[in-house]
C-alpha cells in the first residue's frame, strides 16, 4: 500500500508541475486536461514497464541462485 501511495504521490506531483500553468481561474483548461491525461498515461506505462523489467531481472537472479552448477562453484571457492 505504501508503494502505491508513493507512486500516486509522484504521479500527482509530476503531472501538476508539468501541466498546471494557469491559476487565474478555477476551471481546468482543455490544454491542461489533455496534458494531465497524457502525463498520467505515460507515467503509468513507464511504471508498469519498470515493474515488469524488475520482475524479469528478479526471476533471472533467482534462477541463477538455484542453479546447482553455480552453487557448487560458489561453495568450492
Amino acid at each position: 500500500m505504501k508503494d502505491f501511495m508513493n507512486l500516486y504521490s509522484n504521479l500527482v506531483q509530476r503531472c501538476f508541475e508539468d501541466c498546471a500553468n494557469d491559476f487565474t481561474t478555477k476551471a481546468v483548461s482543455r490544454k491542461e486536461e489533455s496534458c494531465v491525461k497524457m502525463c498520467a498515461d505515460k507515467f503509468l506505462k513507464h511504471s508498469e514497464r519498470v515493474g515488469a523489467r524488475f520482475s524479469e531481472l528478479s526471476q533471472t537472479v533467482s534462477e541463477r541462485i538455484t542453479d546447482p552448477q553455480i552453487l557448487i562453484h560458489i561453495y568450492i571457492r
